[in-house]
């Protein structure tokens, strides 16, 4: 086939990147908080220009990080219907209705020890009571407008509380999208912006990037405990898994490209703005892979630049 030469490319050309192919990143601050950060971050008071400005792009989803400003050992202001996330979620849905928000349930950002765990008397884990705050915060999520919950400890047993609950609570439109997490220095970036580093230096369920057969067994629990999507993380160390995966289980896949993808593939342009080709091009490979969606930090300037395209 002379693919070589254009008129044959162009006109075999399939579909795309699209902006819909796209979920944005809100890392979430408080309104009075000023301190510089390595990733960019909004205020509640920003999200309607934000989520209003990605629909008319095109770009019809978002994905919601939030912290406490005040944490304790129990992550007690992750269930709290007036918290920073409960706030953003309200924001954006009263802006943009139709737009599908997503969220982190996870309590590292609101624990006083960074872990994705709540400890017992002795400090060891207390995955029970863990599980259930997971549930809890889910629950106050939906409450507020969430459209699809993010358990993101990878504990075992978690992702069937969460649908218990959500399904106790009349939740059973809101979908579930656990995420599948490979251990990288990637996160790094997301980490500082949220203070989210967890005190013991890991994150005791991620898995080993060595054993990829352990993911698609992870994968296939998460599923049958009642997970409708699966997120997977960090996005191009995942496509391998993607493509493997995509035939085997029912439900899409939704690679996160994570912060430091974002930092790493972008380059600064003169006038300050970044330029994203290379994630465009990183996009479309996992697109090609068998990813659903993928959730990015550039999904507003790759949405523009496709529409001006």
């Amino acid at each position: 086939m002379p693919a070589h030469r254009l008129a044959v490319r162009t006109f075999l050309d399939g579909p795309g990147l699209t902006p819909a192919d796209l979920a944005m990143v809100f890392l979430m601050r408080e309104d009075d908080d000023t301190e510089p950060r390595p990733m960019p971050t909004l205020t509640v008071r920003e999200v309607p220009g934000a989520v209003t400005a990605l629909e008319s792009l095109g770009v019809k989803s978002v994905k919601i990080f939030a912290g406490s400003r005040v944490r304790d050992a129990r992550a007690s202001q992750g269930t709290s219907p007036t918290s920073l996330m409960a706030r953003a979620i309200q924001a954006a849905k009263k802006a943009a209705p139709s737009v599908f928000v997503m969220t982190e349930t996870c309590v590292c950002s609101h624990n006083d020890s960074g872990e994705c765990w709540l400890a017992d008397e002795r400090g060891n884990m207390d995955l029970e009571e863990t599980v259930e705050l997971l549930a809890a915060q889910a629950v106050m999520q939906a409450d507020v407008g969430a459209d699809i919950v993010g358990p993101a400890a990878m504990i075992p047993g978690s992702v069937r509380t969460v649908r218990e609950a959500l399904d106790a609570a009349g939740h059973k439109r809101v979908a579930i999208m656990p995420h599948l997490i490979f251990e990288s220095s990637l996160y790094e970036g997301y980490r500082a912006t949220m203070a989210a580093v967890p005190r013991s230096g890991a994150r005791a369920f991620q898995i080993s990037p060595q054993h990829p057969d352990q993911a698609v067994h992870v994968t296939r629990e998460m599923v049958e405990e009642g997970a409708d999507m699966i997120l997977t993380e960090p996005a191009l160390h995942t496509v391998d898994t993607l493509v493997h995966l995509k035939d085997k289980i029912p439900v899409p896949l939704v690679p996160f490209s994570v912060s430091g993808e974002y930092l790493r593939l972008t380059d600064r342009r003169p006038d300050g703005e970044r330029d994203m080709k290379g994630l465009i091009e990183a996009y479309t490979v996992l697109k090609r892979a068998g990813a659903t969606r993928v959730i990015t930090y550039g999904a507003l300037d790759i949405a523009r630049q496709l529409r001006a395209s």
